[in-house]
């Protein structure tokens, strides 16, 4: 064979160039939600995740990874195209991505069919907890209901009685009322499904101001949160009927769009930029590095930083071989990454226990708006779906 400046040839993942060895980049398929009112969460998901790779040089794990970025337009056919596309095309193994559940339950069964491995930042349905689980499908965010749980359970701390509960009427959403009601311990006088693509919401504060209750809890994720939340307000309801809502109600982007309006709103969390341990304070740092100071990072964010690092420590532990899915199982399981919400392990179900947080939006000495973190409400906490799976 002739030398040249720059000689290659591919020996399964490992490629020499010039007479050196040089690991092939692991391909990563990102699958997520770029356009239209939920598309800054996207953006935040993609640019953490890419944070994760730039800090170490293109790399995680000491592997090498290109991520492969796509915009499933929140449409669950598209997001089940592209997987279908990057498995046969690109012949990528290892996914990650997806924000909303209805996403997920078109296209995350395809992925792991094809037998490539699914990490999800966000997106946690309940039926992929328990006994439809899979050793291929991980979760690094929360099972959908144990994110509302711990607003149930702030709701009833705070001493709510009666509430009024609200979410879009897709698997996120009815996870979430199932989740809230699981550790409500007052009474529910109402409930109400809303649309996915709902931008009026004068039919529902109107019964919400009949009904009178203590508290309103609502599900309402990104663009659909920023409309709700300030319907509730020029309906004067703001004032006059307190919020408990879990995070993606109140992220940093809708606190931003609603304004001062918003003090006083009580929210749950599993990570918050204010987290005090060192991970935690480095991803700011870098983050406001990168972004600016005035692009506060969602919980979005976190999640997905916090993905990249467990990826990344899973191809440490196979050497950035993904051609036994059981080995990477084995070493994502380990979790051995230093997470920016601190203690993180995984259940049975290969869903996160960890603790969760009561948070309240506050205005700071200097005048800024902040989602300032309280208390602890829950420890070491998983999901109640876990005993079903069977892995």
């Amino acid at each position: 064979m002739k030398k040249s400046a720059v000689l290659g040839m591919m020996l399964g993942s490992v490629l020499w160039v010039g007479g050196v060895q040089a690991q092939t980049p692991v391909k990563i398929g990102f699958i997520t939600t770029l356009s239209g009112p939920i598309g800054y969460v996207g953006e935040d998901m993609r640019d953490a995740f890419q944070l994760a790779i730039d800090l170490e040089g293109g790399k995680l794990g000491g592997v090498p990874v290109q991520l492969v970025v796509e915009d499933d337009a929140l449409k669950p056919g598209q997001g089940h195209q592209i997987a279908d596309r990057l498995l046969k095309s690109q012949k990528i193994k290892l996914f990650s991505g997806i924000i909303f559940s209805n996403v997920a339950v078109a296209t995350v069964p395809d992925i792991l069919d094809a037998g490539a491995v699914y990490v999800s930042p966000n997106a946690a349905p309940s039926n992929f907890a328990g006994k439809e689980c899979h050793r291929n499908y991980f979760v690094t965010s929360w099972q959908n209901d144990s994110l509302h749980e711990s607003a149930g359970r702030n709701a009833s701390n705070l001493g709510y009685k009666r509430a009024f509960i609200l979410a879009p009427n897709y698997q996120a959403g009815k996870d979430a009322l199932a989740g809230f009601k699981r550790m409500f311990k007052g009474e529910i006088i109402g409930e109400i499904y809303t649309r996915l693509d709902q931008t009026d919401y004068a039919a529902e504060l109107a019964q919400i101001r009949a009904a009178k209750p203590d508290v309103v809890f609502h599900f309402h994720p990104g663009g659909l949160g920023i409309t709700f939340t300030r319907q509730y307000q020029q309906a004067g309801l703001l004032q006059t009927i307190p919020m408990v809502v879990p995070s993606p109600s109140i992220d940093a982007v809708i606190l931003k769009s609603i304004g001062e309006a918003a003090v006083g709103v009580n929210a749950t969390t599993h990570w918050n930029t204010d987290f005090d341990n060192p991970a935690n304070k480095r991803f700011m740092a870098e983050w406001i590095k990168k972004f600016g100071p005035d692009r506060v990072p969602t919980y979005y964010a976190g999640q997905s930083f916090d993905t990249a690092l467990a990826i990344g420590a899973a191809l440490r532990g196979v050497n950035g071989d993904l051609s036994d899915t059981e080995k990477f199982r084995q070493a994502m399981l380990k979790a051995d990454f230093q997470s920016i919400r601190g203690p993180f392990k995984f259940g049975p179900n290969q869903h996160p226990v960890q603790d969760w947080y009561a948070t309240k939006v506050e205005k700071a000495a200097d005048g800024k708006l902040i989602i300032q973190t309280k208390e602890k409400i829950l420890s070491d906490y998983g999901d109640v779906y876990a005993k079903d799976c069977k892995l």
